[in-house]
């Protein structure tokens, strides 16, 4: 039921200029905004104030804005039907000769890359961006628990062009990865202790998911850092970086940590460009707090102040 109730507000958003799609879902996130647990506003507003070093009325403001841009982010993917065919003025892709130019290289040998990227803007949209621009891009889901939204949103996100597995098709990932095709991977969620690597992410321990210098040193391919930002007039700017390769040694995992790192670093200086934008709902730090002790917490801040790690 909720798929085809879901496939019907679609349809009549289809039919909206965007510009008044944007005031509606402003006004919608505006009215829900007040409804929000109080504990995630709570959470979000002391990460705010701890990362970015802000008073409590810019970080009441950065987190309200925030958690408000979903209205537009909603609204964007439910005119995934028009937007496909518009993709090009609706985003603009800075850097994408960085993937081109790996593509058409002779040293490729038929392989793909990894696309690294965070929970920054309408990260849906990048998919579907990428893949009008012409990337063949695999996008990594995770399995909705409305079976009906989950239809949904994985018919949208083929209809804009990519090709979507679950988080659990990881073989799936890499057989695609050889056979040319690139990998999107979001990096920013928080994960457990035993999957996680511990890094230094606005001066503070953060465990996050090594997938992407995992698949980049296992296929020995390149990961190129990717970001979006939503322009004042509506419209996006993705940023395609350089690549980067992960340095083989005889550790394994320090290879791997090296790289997150690295990634991690390139994510703060986005969010620092960009706070608005980011998702501070999501409770990153949760393992960190869950998993590990005062002690243990303190130990790795230390390590960072002393270049340890």
């Amino acid at each position: 039921m909720s798929y085809y109730f879901v496939m019907l507000i679609s349809k009549i958003v289809c039919l909206l200029p965007w510009s008044l799609c944007q005031k509606i879902g402003w006004l919608i996130a505006q009215i829900i905004w007040p409804f929000l647990p109080k504990r995630r506003k709570k959470m979000s507003h002391e990460n705010i104030k701890r990362c970015l070093k802000v008073d409590d009325t810019e970080a009441e403001r950065i987190s309200k804005a925030s958690a408000v841009q979903f209205g537009s982010i909603l609204f964007e993917v439910l005119r995934f039907p028009v937007l496909k065919d518009k993709m090009e003025s609706h985003v603009k892709i800075e850097g994408l000769h960085y993937l081109t130019d790996y593509i058409n290289s002779p040293n490729r040998e038929g392989k793909g890359a990894v696309i690294a990227t965070c929970h920054s803007d309408n990260w849906e949209l990048m998919g579907g961006a990428f893949a009008q621009y012409g990337i063949s891009l695999v996008g990594v889901a995770k399995k909705q628990k409305s079976s009906g939204m989950d239809k949904f949103i994985n018919e949208y996100r083929t209809l804009i062009g990519m090709h979507i597995t679950y988080k659990s098709g990881v073989r799936e990932m890499f057989e695609m990865l050889g056979e040319g095709w690139f990998i999107g991977l979001i990096m920013d969620q928080d994960t457990n202790r035993h999957d996680g690597v511990i890094v230094n992410f606005f001066d503070e321990p953060t465990n996050y998911m090594p997938g992407a210098a995992s698949m980049s040193r296992f296929k020995n391919v390149p990961i190129f850092p990717a970001f979006m930002h939503r322009n004042e007039d509506g419209t996006h700017t993705l940023i395609v970086q350089p690549a980067i390769y992960v340095e083989k040694t005889k550790n394994k995992r320090e290879d791997i940590k090296r790289t997150t790192q690295q990634l991690a670093t390139l994510i703060e200086e986005h969010i620092k460009k960009y706070p608005e934008q980011w998702f501070w709902l999501h409770d990153r730090w949760k393992s960190m707090r869950e998993e590990f002790t005062p002690e243990e917490v303190e130990e790795m801040k230390n390590n960072f102040k002393n270049n340890i790690y």
